[in-house]
């Protein structure tokens, strides 16, 4: 007991800070995204703490299993290297009760795994959903941030308000710069400017007030020039770029009772998760082993080209199987040939062994004047 406690305190600190390392450095990417959609106008900053959060259950459900995988391989290797892993198969600790101590930390995880991909997940995309839906629904002149030029529909109209009173609800001193359908400019100027919901026109509208229109082409003398009153601009809809699809948000007893493809290969994904876990794990035990001389990190490539060769297999037959193109037991079928792979190395170790030993290395460079 003694043993498995160290040996599982061990896998479990490195599995946290490697997936710690992982996930930090996918929040950020994310963060850098969302940030900038809210500094367009696309995202409204106040919800970009919540869509991080919500989002990462989805984040770790992958990262637990490269973590533990990765974490093993780093615990294990430096026993290696400190020659503890040797103390203790000289008092009977053989590879196969090594993978079973392991077994430890691997059913914690996939327990964790479980519960982010079967329910936190699924929650977490339907409300990162409704933050996108909401955000969709509103325009982009909506979230327009006064003092600064704002580019819209894709970069066909800029806009520019220099104050905006919220007393009244208005915009001050508005300048617009788009172009008509024959692609020649137009500038519109305008004292304020206040957002209405027109029903006869069928939509959402910025109605300018007293302001100016300028038509004509930079460059030439000819240009016209409009007063108005009144003058309203379509509000264009927000386009935010969404990484969840409908299957992210479907909770998973709603995947229990249906037929269609798309969403039984979701189904055996989520299922196939915490299996991912329990198998990594045995490959990893076997793998983490090292001699002294070679270094901790000797095998650590090999072995990370193993990991993302599994990964591939199941993101592309899980593909597949939504295409209708495979059924769903050929996820399990590769779960299935991964375990004899990891049993393998477990009850032919020696053999292994003896293989790698074999494989020819690069010669080291020799020092000048040696």
């Amino acid at each position: 007991m003694i043993i498995f406690r160290y040996l599982a305190r061990e896998a479990l600190i490195s599995t946290a800070a490697v997936t710690s390392v992982l996930l930090l450095i996918i929040t950020s990417a994310r963060l850098i995204k969302y940030l900038a959609e809210a500094a367009t106008g696309k995202l409204e900053a106040d919800f970009v703490f919540w869509v991080m959060l919500w989002r990462i259950p989805g984040f770790l459900e992958l990262l637990l299993p490269l973590g533990l995988f990765l974490g093993i391989l780093l615990a294990f290797g430096r026993l290696y290297l400190d020659s503890e892993i040797a103390v203790l198969r000289a008092c009977g600790i053989s590879q196969k009760r090594l993978a079973l101590y392991a077994m430890g930390p691997a059913a914690l995880v996939a327990a964790l795994v479980a519960s982010m991909t079967l329910w936190l997940a699924p929650m977490g995309a339907a409300k990162s959903e409704e933050i996108f839906s909401q955000q969709e629904a509103r325009s982009e002149l909506e979230l327009l941030t006064p003092g600064r030029f704002q580019s819209q529909t894709r970069g066909r109209q800029v806009t520019y308000a220099e104050s905006y009173d919220a007393d009244s609800d208005q915009l001050q001193e508005v300048f617009i710069a788009q172009r008509n359908a024959s692609g020649e400019p137009i500038v519109l100027m305008a004292e304020r400017a206040v957002r209405q919901e027109l029903a006869e026109f069928g939509g959402r509208f910025l109605v300018l007030q007293n302001g100016y229109r300028y038509d004509g082409t930079p460059g030439q003398a000819a240009y016209s020039q409009t007063t108005y009153d009144s003058y309203g601009i379509s509000l264009p809809e927000a386009e935010i770029s969404r990484e969840i699809t409908e299957l992210d948000a479907l909770p998973t007893l709603q995947l229990l009772g249906s037929d269609s493809p798309e969403q039984q290969a979701r189904l055996h994904w989520r299922l196939s998760l915490p299996v991912l876990a329990f198998i990594v794990t045995l490959i990893a035990v076997p793998m983490s082993r090292t001699n002294p001389r070679h270094g901790r990190f000797a095998k650590l490539i090999p072995s990370i080209v193993v990991y993302l060769l599994y990964l591939s297999l199941l993101t592309s037959t899980r593909s597949a199987i939504e295409d209708d193109k495979l059924s769903v037991w050929v996820l399990w079928a590769i779960h299935g040939g991964f375990l004899l792979f990891a049993a393998n190395l477990i009850l032919a170790d020696r053999f292994w062994q003896h293989v790698w030993h074999r494989v020819p290395r690069l010669p080291k460079p020799r020092r000048r004047g040696a």
